[in-house]
């Protein structure tokens, strides 16, 4: 691929996921103020974040079956449509209803721009650079994930809220029309067709996951509890044996018998779940126990995105040199150093040293991040990256919904100690990841 069509091909993909990561946390510092002006209960409104989130949740995989049946490019381009002409209808709502229905549908485009990004990432780099193409992925990744409060903070001091989601617009078109131009087609496998009845299992099996996981979590009725959970099982094993019966399954049980990707798989969930675990409980900690601003929370949190961005390239190049499974053992590990370093912290802890752990936290989390996902794209066929991609990025949202479920349950079960249970808890599920990214090294590199 020529340099110019390559670099326009990158900052396509680097708008597009920026939009759909930004927009599922830039809406969270508005919450009490859509709460207000759509005269709806505070815990209505996080109706507005969570049906984004459990849309994308629910279709990530169907979306990247179809992008390996039609094209990735097709998908991506076709997600970027959807989105920008939601954000349009999120910022005209004048209703609970009317925000949450755009919502619902901007996840639906959302989860198409996530499902196929890392597929169009290998198209876009040749086979013996695709772990610089991962690492920028995840630089982006980290950049709009840190940023979301930023932004929404600075729109919110000079705008209204509709403008969180009007500033996607422009950028949505850019994308588009930069996509129209250099995004690489592939020819995909249009004499497959898409399986709908496995899109309806997977979006029933991951949903009521999520819900039985929040029900849990906040203390609903343990009987309707233990029936979302067993019908979660029951769906999801019919789910999986009509995958096994399949010549191109949604659910990609071919990939998961490949031993190196099945490892990075279950890598990336517990890595993603220790993360969670870290970054929903600590701002608790230091607002409620320390007593600090919103503005300080913010400034002590800031080292971990930042440790990841700086580490994200460079283990995207020394991914070329060396065993993925070493990488996210060593990264894994000085990621549970950091958690559990948290977790050692005296009652007033010095700025510095919080800082200090929230950057050896957020830089085992970069180092172990790029090379995690170039073995889980690479260790696919090719024809199979969608598939990969969707997996992926499926095993990040199972990670990070288990995570964010398990502190609120900490959190009810003990009141006053909750925040350095879940920091216990995170660096146990860091340490479990480095041993099963150690398993790897039994396995040879993905060519």
């Amino acid at each position: 691929m020529p340099m110019p069509q390559r670099i326009g091909a990158i900052v396509t993909i680097a708008l597009g996921i920026m939009l759909a990561v930004l927009d599922a946390s830039i809406v969270n510092v508005a919450l009490p103020t859509l709460a207000d002006e759509l005269h709806t209960s505070a815990a209505a409104s996080i109706w507005i974040v969570s049906a984004y989130q459990l849309v994308i949740t629910m279709t990530l995989l169907s979306l990247s079956s179809l992008g390996d049946i039609i094209g990735y490019r097709k998908v991506y381009l076709g997600g970027l449509v959807l989105f920008t002409l939601m954000s349009i209808n999120c910022a005209l709502s004048d209703s609970l209803i009317g925000l949450t229905l755009a919502r619902v549908l901007q996840g639906l485009g959302a989860a198409a721009l996530m499902s196929v990004n890392t597929a169009l990432v290998r198209l876009i780099y040749p086979k013996r650079r695709l772990g610089r193409g991962m690492g920028l992925n995840a630089l982006v990744v980290s950049v709009a994930a840190a940023a979301g409060p930023t932004v929404a903070a600075g729109i919110l001091a000079v705008a209204s809220w509709q403008w969180l989601f009007a500033i996607n617009v422009p950028i949505g078109i850019l994308a588009f029309v930069l996509g129209l131009k250099y995004l690489p087609g592939n020819c995909g496998a249009e004499n497959h067709k898409f399986d709908k009845l496995s899109g309806l299992l997977n979006a029933l099996t991951f949903g009521l996951f999520f819900i039985g996981l929040n029900g849990l979590a906040h203390h609903q009725p343990l009987w309707l509890t233990l029936l979302e959970l067993l019908a979660t099982l029951l769906v999801g094993l019919v789910f999986v044996r009509r995958q096994l019966s399949r010549p191109f399954p949604l659910l990609p049980v071919d990939l998961l018998r490949i031993p190196v990707f099945a490892l990075s798989i279950a890598t990336s969930i517990a890595s993603f779940c220790a993360q969670m675990l870290a970054m929903v409980s600590v701002p608790f900690y230091l607002q409620r126990n320390m007593g600090l601003s919103e503005i300080d929370t913010g400034l002590l949190l800031t080292p971990w995105p930042i440790a990841t961005m700086l580490l994200a390239p460079i283990a995207g190049r020394l991914i070329e040199r060396f065993h993925a499974g070493l990488l996210g053992a060593i990264g894994l590990g000085v990621f549970a150093i950091g958690l559990f370093g948290l977790a050692a912290l005296p009652a007033q802890p010095s700025y510095l040293a919080i800082c200090l752990c929230m950057f050896i936290s957020g830089a085992g989390f970069g180092l172990f991040q790029s090379p995690n996902n170039h073995t889980i794209i690479s260790a696919a066929p090719r024809h199979r990256s969608g598939g990969a991609s969707g997996m992926l990025g499926t095993a990040r949202l199972v990670g990070q919904t288990t995570g964010a479920a398990l502190v609120a349950l900490v959190f009810n079960l003990l009141p006053s100690g909750g925040t350095h249970a879940c920091l216990i808890t995170a660096g146990g599920f860091a340490s479990l990841a480095a041993l099963v990214s150690s398993l790897r090294l039994t396995q040879p590199r993905p060519l």
